[in-house]
């Protein structure tokens, strides 16, 4: 707070991530605006990377790699230290080489000041079953910068540790924030798809049905269970081949052997997601 380049603003009260973003904003007066969450520690290099990315003026905003800072904790942790790599390095890898990331996440984006300003009053006024809206920030964001014409991009290189939950039930608290955002936003931006790339319609089916297919895969396999007897080995061989090809694929991808450890994530997946 001693440091004259800082200005820190001190609401009265807590109101709320959006919110205060939004007051932030309004004070700010740079070209980039860079978004940081209180948990998160950055490479001394992350804001030169980010501000070389967005020197092209289409770009809206881009996001760095998520890491677990405390990826060492539990075996919770690791898993989703490795799930992180796979949301930035395989599912924003691919929307970013195709122009548009669908969610930048807040813990490490830089966004461009004058795409903001046209966009805060659609931001801070967004509600959903007739409530001001208090989740899905950062995906209704992009979402907003995307209708508005702007790419969003992923710096891999932009490195942000971030503290992850190290108990099941903050972490499955979590997922739903995110799963409950992800369809409600989906929705949102139906209308934003045909104008982009053809892959992004895909990815954005194949991630809201993809989990609903596999609960009724798995319904349907219980239903078996119970009404005939008989277990569904083949739905349940299935699973666990696709399971371990990705997580091959992946722990080559990153010459990294643990990746095959993640398969362990498809059980919290199956039952508890």
């Amino acid at each position: 707070a001693r440091d004259p380049r800082f200005n820190i603003l001190l609401l009265p009260q807590n109101v709320g991530k959006r919110k205060a973003q939004i007051a932030a904003i309004r004070r700010s007066a740079g070209d980039m605006v860079l978004n940081v969450d209180s948990d998160t520690i950055l490479a001394s290099d992350v804001i030169r990377k980010l501000v070389s990315k967005m020197q092209d003026a289409a770009v809206g905003a881009a996001m760095g790699q998520l890491t677990a800072r405390n990826r060492n904790d539990s075996c919770l942790t690791r898993l989703i230290d490795m799930e992180y790599w796979l949301a930035c390095n395989e599912e924003r890898a691919a929307q970013a080489r195709f122009g548009a990331v669908m969610c930048c996440c807040g813990p490490c984006v830089m966004y461009r000041r004058s795409a903001l300003a046209s966009l805060l009053d659609q931001y801070e006024s967004q509600y959903f079953r007739g409530k001001p809206s208090d989740f899905g920030e950062d995906r209704h964001l992009t979402i907003l910068m995307l209708k508005a014409g702007f790419r969003t991009e992923y710096v891999p290189s932009a490195i942000a540790a971030t503290v992850v939950p190290n108990k099941l039930g903050p972490y499955l608290r979590q997922q739903l924030r995110w799963a409950r955002s992800t369809f409600r936003d989906t929705l949102l931006g139906l209308r934003l798809l045909p104008n982009l790339n053809r892959f992004l319609t895909l990815d954005v089916v194949g991630q809201n049905l993809g989990p609903l297919l596999l609960a009724l895969s798995v319904l349907t396999g219980l239903a078996q269970l119970a009404l005939t007897g008989t277990a569904p080995w083949l739905a349940a061989l299935m699973i666990v081949a696709m399971t371990m090809i990705r997580c091959s694929v992946v722990a080559l991808r990153a010459r990294q052997l643990r990746f095959l450890g993640f398969s362990l994530h498809t059980f919290i997946n199956i039952f508890l997601l």
